[in-house]
């Protein structure tokens, strides 16, 4: 026996997601589903309140002299506010800034001024070449600096070949975290933070990655508003090169004698 034919009538539909009569009479019948609501709303909340938070947060990163500097273009009670918070955060960052310099470790000294001491907060190892390659040159002074940035942050560096015996040269520098005892993060060699061309906004993503720096600490803010300052007026410096560089039109070319 022959199976009965399909009795259901064909709905015909142009354009489901279209604002027609139609359309309207199948959605309220189920026959076609809801239409998705319209992603601009939210599109335009986004960016509303993108903008409401770069307003808000446009003093972030400013130190005292550059607040100082604002005073004829913002409201003075909020500039004030801002200018206390800062001196409230230079207050505390001076209370806990109780290193300010790499501590140069030996084998002995590592489980107490490593170990022991990342039971207060992290600590950061740099093990590096005693052959004294690019990449531990470059770490090294950037070690200088941070520890200098960050008093509030205890950095030790250490012969490679002193910490661990037949360490090979070729996984120098290393960086090693210490947090409540225990390594908590392991770097090796400069390959995935940036190589020769590693930078402080490097250890900046280290320090906040292990819980040494909060993300919205001031040295951190000024160094990225410092770095997109310098990146428009390197963007604003080519076009005006750019322009300058245009041949210029010879009125003379055009004269026919």
């Amino acid at each position: 026996m022959a199976a009965p034919a399909d009795q259901r009538i064909a709905v015909p539909i142009d354009d489901p997601n279209a604002d027609t009569e139609w359309n309207e009479i199948l959605r309220k019948h189920g026959v076609i589903p809801e239409k998705p609501p319209s992603p601009t709303p939210m599109i335009e909340e986004a960016i509303n309140e993108a903008r409401r938070l770069a307003h808000e947060n446009r003093l972030e990163g400013k130190d005292l002299d550059e607040l100082d500097e604002l005073e004829d273009e913002e409201d003075e009670e909020f500039l004030e506010q801002y200018r206390q918070r800062r001196l409230r955060e230079l207050s505390s960052l001076q209370k806990k800034s109780k290193h300010g310099s790499v501590y140069p470790i030996t084998k002995p000294e590592y489980s107490r001024a490593v170990t022991e001491a990342s039971q207060e907060g992290p600590v950061l190892v740099n093990l590096t070449s005693s052959a004294g390659n690019v990449e531990s040159r470059v770490l090294s002074q950037l070690w200088r600096q941070a520890a200098q940035e960050y008093g509030d942050v205890k950095f030790c560096e250490m012969r490679a070949s002193q910490a661990i015996e037949g360490y090979p040269e070729k996984n120098c520098p290393t960086i090693l975290v210490y947090s409540k005892g225990d390594i908590v993060k392991q770097i090796v060699t400069l390959m995935t933070v940036g190589g020769v061309k590693m930078g402080m906004s490097e250890i900046d993503k280290l320090l906040i990655e292990v819980g040494a720096i909060r993300d919205n600490d001031m040295r951190v803010m000024k160094r990225m508003r410092d770095a997109e300052d310098a990146e428009e007026e390197r963007i604003t410096n080519k076009g005006i090169k750019s322009s300058s560089d245009r041949p210029k039109r010879d009125d003379d070319d055009d004269d026919w004698d």
